[in-house]
């Protein structure tokens, strides 16, 4: 057995970080993954509340509120957003709008946003 020196101490571990990095890239994708969906969440949760604040301001000033409401959303959201006025005199909007996903496989969920610009300040 030749005398180990500073050449040949680690030979047993070469290969060894390659290894770990292909193990950890796919839960580093997935992380990434998963915050982009929330993101996607975030964003339409704010486009529906956007849209419900428009809305609430069309009807306050006679306006009609679905369509102000849809005007107000992304194109890309306006698919599948459901707008709902009350009628309550008050103006009360609520929108609906279903949340983008990365994958299709992904089940649709929708997030919801209320406005009311009455007395009682909603």
């Amino acid at each position: 057995m030749p005398p180990q020196s500073a050449d040949n101490t680690g030979h047993g571990e070469e290969g060894t970080a390659s290894v770990e990095l292909v193990a950890a890239v796919p839960f580093l994708l997935l992380a990434l993954a998963v915050a982009a969906q929330i993101a996607l969440a975030g964003q339409a949760l704010w486009s529906a509340s956007v849209a419900a604040r428009a809305g609430a301001r069309a009807a306050l000033v006679g306006s009609d509120p679905r369509a102000a409401a849809r005007r107000a959303l992304p194109t890309v959201m306006r698919h599948g957003a459901v707008v709902e006025a009350e009628d309550d005199g008050e103006g009360g909007i609520e929108v609906k709008v279903p949340v983008p996903t990365l994958l299709p496989q992904l089940p649709v969920v929708k997030v919801t946003a209320r406005s009311g610009l009455g007395e009682n300040g909603e």
